[in-house]
């Protein structure tokens, strides 16, 4: 599995971070998405699929068809 942020999209709501805290972090100064982790193991795939499907910008998607 492989992820992608874009972090113009993201707005800051911070649905990723709660979802899946091991793959995704805030920036201290806007909430921006960090992403720590652009290939997360199986034991994270849920959390992602989660994390992309939440977040209400699109901010957060899945590369290669996962």
């Amino acid at each position: 599995m492989k992820v992608a942020v874009d972090q113009g999209l993201c707005c800051g709501a911070g649905q990723c971070v709660l979802v899946a805290p091991e793959v995704f972090d805030q920036q201290e100064e806007d909430g921006r998405v960090i992403l720590l982790d652009p290939e997360p193991g199986e034991g994270h795939a849920a959390a992602v699929r989660e994390a992309a499907a939440t977040c209400p910008t699109g901010a957060v998607r899945l590369v290669d068809g996962d």
